[in-house]
């Protein structure tokens, strides 16, 4: 992904002036049986996203929706969708496109859940499935389709998946779906679609050369935007540990184990290749860990991933490839064994802990190497990533973390001991 221009940094983008808020789901308007799903699935007011975002999509105004990870975006569009849709028509209204397979399952899900009394279809149209089964559903007909760019537009080739009753796009994770690699594949479905097609935009992070990317197919979208110093993820705990040298990395991540199998953790690393290196590491000394990344088939991702959601799996190492909206509320530690190449995946990393508003610890393994990376991120947040983790125990059950200063790094080495 393309980071942002020296230039752009002076830039501040500002909510569209008059956006009203509305602070619980029945006075948003929506359909008894939605109200009901809603419920059923245990929310009980509206986030501020929610609050914001919701109301004008369903107006059916394109929408440029920015908010924190884990404040509810796939619910946000997930409840518009629902409020849009005509049931009674078989033919696909809505089309989701993500950046992932396990993020397009998973918008499916809440799709399917939230619609559990509205009788929705809704199918998940993404590669590494057969093709065959694609089409009995898409013939079968489906109100919304979630899926990822390259096997949608596949089955909008194959005449397989018709769009001309579809009304709203959503894009979600927008600034990794439109950059490199995916923007060719958004920009051939969105050709497929009905001129009038109402596009809606969420992301945690939207870089300026995105934003000024989208106004090639929106019109005078509704912008529910947050400054740059807003992104930090409130509730989420960040911290660095100074190994010195790379292969001190191990050593530590391995001190820290005891405290990672507390609750569920996920563990970060930059390459498939580091992560199946780190796997056979942990488990060389008798560690307990599962892995996953893109190049393991999608069988062994989902299977992977119903172990981690269901706790039977507790600590998972993976590569950006988990990065972005994944939902496994019980992770509250995020490790970043290397820290993201790009500076915009920190927010998604860490935002994998903390999910709604509940705490959360992120800690950065940095070597002498990482520091000028460490301090990029944390002016182009404008966070502070600390060394000292001050007390932590209420959030890693019966912990303290310490912190060792090391003059010559001007940081601190952390190491974990038992509560006394």
């Amino acid at each position: 992904m393309s980071g942002i221009n020296s230039g752009d940094e002076k830039l501040v983008f500002e909510s569209s002036e008059s956006v009203p808020v509305v602070s619980t789901f029945d006075d948003l308007g929506l359909k008894e049986d939605l109200l009901r799903g809603i419920y059923a699935y245990n929310f009980e007011k509206p986030s501020a996203i929610q609050q914001r975002a919701i109301l004008p999509i369903v107006q059916g105004r394109d929408v440029i929706a920015q908010a924190q990870s884990g404040t509810g975006k796939t619910a946000t569009f997930s409840i518009a969708i629902l409020q849009s849709i005509d049931v009674t028509l078989r033919e696909t209204q809505a089309l989701v496109l993500s950046p992932t397979r396990e993020l397009a399952t998973q918008i499916q899900s809440v799709l399917l859940a939230l619609g559990d009394y509205m009788n929705v279809q809704c199918h998940a149209c993404i590669g590494g499935t057969s093709i065959g089964e694609d089409i009995r559903k898409l013939d079968h007909g489906q109100h919304v389709v979630s899926g990822t760019p390259g096997r949608v537009f596949d089955m909008i080739r194959r005449r397989t998946l018709r769009t001309r009753n579809i009304k709203m796009l959503v894009l979600d994770e927008a600034d990794e779906l439109l950059n490199k690699g995916f923007k060719d594949q958004i920009y051939d479905v969105y050709r497929y679609l009905p001129p009038a097609t109402q596009v809606v935009i969420l992301s945690a992070t939207l870089p300026y050369d995105v934003l000024d990317m989208t106004t090639k197919f929106m019109t005078d979208p509704v912008r529910i935007l947050v400054k740059r110093d807003e992104l930090t993820l409130e509730g989420i705990k960040q911290f660095f540990v100074a190994v010195e040298k790379e292969e001190w990395k191990f050593d530590t991540l391995c001190d820290l184990y005891d405290t990672l199998t507390i609750t569920q953790a996920v563990i970060f690393c930059n390459t498939r290749r580091k992560v199946d290196w780190l796997t056979e590491k942990m488990r060389a000394v008798n560690f307990t860990v599962s892995s996953m990344h893109g190049e393991m088939p999608q069988k062994e991702r989902d299977a992977i991933m119903a172990e981690f959601r269901s706790g039977s799996s507790r600590v998972l190492i993976t590569t950006d490839v988990w990065a972005r909206g994944i939902d496994v509320q019980q992770v509250s530690l995020v490790i970043n064994y290397d820290l993201p190449a790009n500076r915009e995946n920190y927010i998604h990393r860490i935002g994998r802990s903390g999910r709604f508003g509940r705490k959360g610890v992120a800690i950065n393994f940095v070597t002498v190497d990482d520091v000028r990376i460490l301090r990029d991120i944390e002016q182009y947040y404008g966070t502070q990533i600390s060394a000292s983790l001050a007390v932590t125990s209420s959030i890693l059950s019966g912990t303290f973390i310490v912190a060792d200063f090391h003059p010559g790094l001007d940081a601190f080495r952390l190491r974990v001991a038992p509560k006394s």
